[in-house]
Parts: structure tokens; sequence; C-alpha cells
């Protein structure tokens, strides 16, 4: 595939997992990628093993790219790793390491292959294309001149560039350098802009220095090929080793910095070293100072045999704290089962006093039982008592109204008869009706007062709230029945029979309005009809 890949032609890229039958193409492409080449068991492991997540890039069935990477889980990562990942991640999130990335040529865009040339060529910083989204002077002036120095290491050239002017000075360097040494033509003006396009200029320095290394690859490969058929590439080993590296690399860091310092002391110790060694040796001293130091190396190592000795005897006394604190377990342990199998004084008493309580329990439920049954027998009675009396209270105002009506209807269809009876007829009926009405109302009330026992009251205190009222519906039922039979007798012997029936509704209605003189009006709901008592007509 050499021709260029329109940029339309990117929607036809499509993804896929590798499979076994793509090794020859992996380890085609892997060698026009990499300066490194892998071993067969790689190829296999990367196609065919679940550890490593290998995704292929295909266009129109070829594989144009590849990704290979390692699913961890955030446990096992290295510290190192775990402190750039953010913190709202939970402990089981998956991480990826990116293993390896590779591209061809013709779908290579936006400066990937510039990020993994950088990588392969050792630059200790690591590089993305976020960098260059906007101009980033720094970034881009650090890469030339490492770039130049890794071409020539003892060129000088200046890296100042706080001032416009400095940086001017120092591209036209790098492009001047470049143009002798190495024959490259920089573009100046693309490189000071310091974006996306100086890595376009960038990618011509870094193609250079990689095709370099890969052919210096491909040589010693070649030299020593029986080697590389025996080398064992671990990669999951190498990734372990990461964080021992990092380890070593800040030691190395360190250890070199103090070297620096001792090394600015390497005068005065040359000349402190030249004086010891011109110095002519005394034997008394040298044998002095040799006893001296015997006698503290003896002395260090009767030290030490004291050291052991006293390490023996406190063994033996551990050993001895250990017998003896056995023994003390085990005492208390026989203690304790004779306690638990002895009875103890108070068990029979304590199960009398058991035995009582669950009786006084027993007694307690049954008398609860039966309270709470006398308060709902009552509270039930109470209702009914309440509910009879409101009958009885509907039933007397029932009545009352009935004996209106037919008082009413009695006055008006005897206004008519009124002229015919004489005002001698009259006095005496109204003599009579005097003495009825001192002598009703005496009857109602002892009708009323019948049978009243010392009940519990239910209801307010005016008229019609109380059960007596109750039993002086019946008694009045029965007093109108008697009357209205009376006034049939009576009509017999009489020429003003209605006027006798007009007075007694009057009588009637007088004996209810003294019964419940100050009932108030209320709505009710209609009870069931009574038979009519006092129509006689």
């Amino acid at each position: 595939m050499t021709e260029v890949v329109p940029s339309s032609a990117l929607s036809e890229v499509s993804l896929r997992l590798l499979c076994h039958d793509d090794i020859d193409t992996v380890k085609h492409l892997c060698g026009d990628w990499f300066p490194i080449e892998y071993p067969d068991s790689w190829y296999r492991d990367i196609t065919s093993n679940k550890k490593f997540f290998s995704l292929a890039a295909t266009y129109r069935g070829a594989i144009v790219g590849m990704i290979v990477a390692e699913i961890k889980n955030r446990t096992k990562i290295h510290k190192e790793d775990g402190d750039i990942l953010a913190s709202s991640f939970s402990v089981d999130t998956q991480v990826a390491y990116i293993l390896s990335l590779g591209v061809v040529k013709e779908f290579r865009k936006h400066g990937i292959d510039f990020t993994e040339m950088m990588r392969a060529l050792g630059y200790p910083r690591h590089i993305s294309m976020e960098n260059f989204r906007t101009p980033n002077f720094g970034l881009v002036s650090e890469v030339l001149l490492w770039l130049v120095k890794r071409y020539e290491p003892q060129t000088d050239i200046p890296s100042d560039i706080e001032t416009e002017q400095d940086r001017v000075f120092f591209i036209k360097a790098i492009a001047q350098f470049m143009a002798t040494k190495a024959h490259i033509k920089l573009n100046t003006k693309k490189l000071y802009q310091a974006d996306g396009y100086a890595v376009k200029e960038l990618l011509k320095i870094t193609s250079v220095l990689y095709n370099a290394m890969k052919t210096k690859g491909m040589e010693g490969s070649n030299v020593g090929e029986e080697d590389i058929s025996k080398f064992k590439f671990d990669l999951g080993s190498k990734i372990a080793d990461l964080k021992a590296a990092r380890q070593l690399a800040s030691e190395i860091t360190a250890k070199g910095a103090s070297l620096y310092d001792l090394l600015g002391k390497e005068v005065e110790l040359r000349e402190l070293r030249t004086e010891a060694i011109a110095r002519p040796l005394e034997i008394n001293e040298t044998e002095k100072v040799m006893r001296i130091a015997i006698k503290d190396l003896l002395a260090q190592v009767q030290k030490t045999k004291d050291l052991l000795n006293n390490v023996a005897s406190d063994e033996a006394n551990l050993e001895a704290k250990i017998e003896k604190r056995k023994l003390e377990l085990e005492r208390n342990r026989k203690r304790l089962q004779t306690l638990q199998s002895v009875r103890p004084a108070f068990m029979d008493e304590y199960e009398k006093v058991e035995e009582d309580l669950q009786k006084q329990y027993a007694v307690y439920l049954e008398k609860f039982r039966n309270l709470a049954y006398l308060e709902q027998q009552l509270e039930d009675h109470h209702r009914m008592e309440q509910e009879r009396f409101e009958e009885a209270e509907n039933t007397l105002r029932l009545m009352q109204n009935k004996l209106k009506e037919e008082e009413k209807r009695l006055l008006k269809s005897g206004s008519n008869d009124d002229s015919d009876i004489d005002i001698q007829e009259d006095d005496e009926s109204d003599s009579e009706l005097e003495d009825r009405r001192m002598s009703k109302p005496r009857t109602a009330m002892e009708v009323l007062m019948q049978g009243r026992p010392s009940k519990r009251i239910v209801g307010a205190m005016q008229g019609g709230d109380s059960d007596e009222d109750m039993q002086a519906a019946p008694a009045l039922l029965g007093k109108c029945r008697t009357r209205s039979s009376r006034k049939q007798e009576d009509s017999e012997d009489s020429e003003i029979d209605m006027e006798d029936d007009e007075e007694d509704d009057d009588d009637l209605e007088d004996e209810s309005i003294a019964l419940s003189p100050a009932k108030p009006s209320r709505r009710i709901r209609k009870p069931e009809p009574l038979d009519e008592s006092d129509n006689d007509f």
C-alpha cells in the first residue's frame, strides 16, 4: 500500500481483535515499525492469549494498524502509575497498559509516528500530540536540543529562549546546524510556530535518527542470529521491573550528586594521600596500632560470645516461663470444668421462684384478657344505649310533628262547624278542657317517671336526650289510643264530637310541649312510619 489514503477513506476503517491467522502479517508490520525483533512466543501471546488485549485496524481487509495492551486491576498496578489515575476511580477499575502501537505510513496522521519514534529513540519525557494543540515553544526547543545532542553530542548551541530575540537566534542556529551537518532543510517559520506544523519539521530529524537506529539493530540481529533465537522476551517481567528501574534511577541520581561532591574534594585529598604515602613507616608505632586494633577486635568477639551465651540463657528462661504458663492454663481449665459441673446452692430457690413466676404470669394473662373483654363489652353496651336513645328521640320528634300536623288539619276542618255550637256548650267544653289540661300533664310526667332506675345517663341535658323518652313514647301512644276510644264513645251522646276531638288534640299538643319544651330542631334520618292512632276522620 503505497498510495496516499484520503481522509474520506478513514470511515471505511474497522476494528477487530487479532487472531492466530494474523501472526505472519503482524510479524511483517512489526518488522517495519519497530527496531526490536520480537520472538515468536510474543506473537503467539498477543494473538491467542486472553491476558493481552490486541486490536487491529483494517482497511479493505488489510491490517493497517495495531495496538496491544495488557489489562490489569487497579490494585495490581505500580504505585507510581496508581498516583497518576484520578481518585474517583474505584478499586475494581481495569487499567490498560499500552505495550505496542503501530500504524502504516499511509494512515499516519497528526504526528502519531513522531511520538512513537521519540519513544523508540529513548526520549526521557512522554510526549503526546495534545502538547502541540497550542503553541508550546518550550517543548519544541527542548526536543530540538535533544535531537541535536543525539546527532552530535559535542555541538554547542545556546539554549537561552527567554526573549524573542533569543528564540529567533536559537531556531536559526538549529536550522543552520542541521543543514550543514545532516543536510536536512528545516522551515524556521513552522518551527517558530511550535504547533502541529512544527511536528512535521521535527519528523525530518527523527526519521533520520530512527532509520539509523533501525539499520544498526538489523545488522546486530544478523550477526547474532543464533543468540537472538535463544532469547526469551518476557514482556510481563519487564513491566514488573519498571518500578525497580525507577527506584534505581533515583538512587543513581543521588549517588551521582554525592560522587560529584566527593570528586570536588579530590585536590585536597590527593595532597593528604601523597603526604601519607611519602611519610616513612615506624615499626613501633605500627605495632602499637596493630595491638590496639587486635585488642578492640578481641573485645568485640568476646562481646559477641557473651551475647550468644545470653541468648541461650534467655531462651531457657523463656521456655521455663512458657511451661509455667501452660501449667497455670491447665489448672485454670480444670477449675473451670469443676465449677461448671457443680450445681449452685441457689438453683433450687431459683427454679421454685421461676415456677411461681410462670403461674403468676398465667394468672396475669387471664385477668388481663378478662379485663380487656369486659371493657369491650362495656363499650358495646354504651354504644347500644346511645343508639337506642337516638332512635327514641327520633321517634318522639316524629310523633310530635305528626300530632301538630293532625291538629292543624282538624283546626282547618272544624272551623266551618264552630257557628253551630252554642256559647254555653263552649263554656262547658272550655271548663272540661281546663280540667283535662290540669290532669294530663301530671299523667304524662307520671308515665315518664315510671320504671326510672339508676341508669347511666347518655346524651345532653336538653329535652328528649335521655332513655326515659323511649319509655314515654309507648305510653303516649297508648294514651292517644285510649282517648280516641273515649272520644268515640262520647260522640254517640254528644252533638259536638268535632269540638271534643279538637280539644283532645289540643291536650295532646300541650302534653308534647310540656314533655319537651326546649328541644332544638336538628336534621335526623327519617325513621320507619308509625300507624296513625288519632285519625278518626
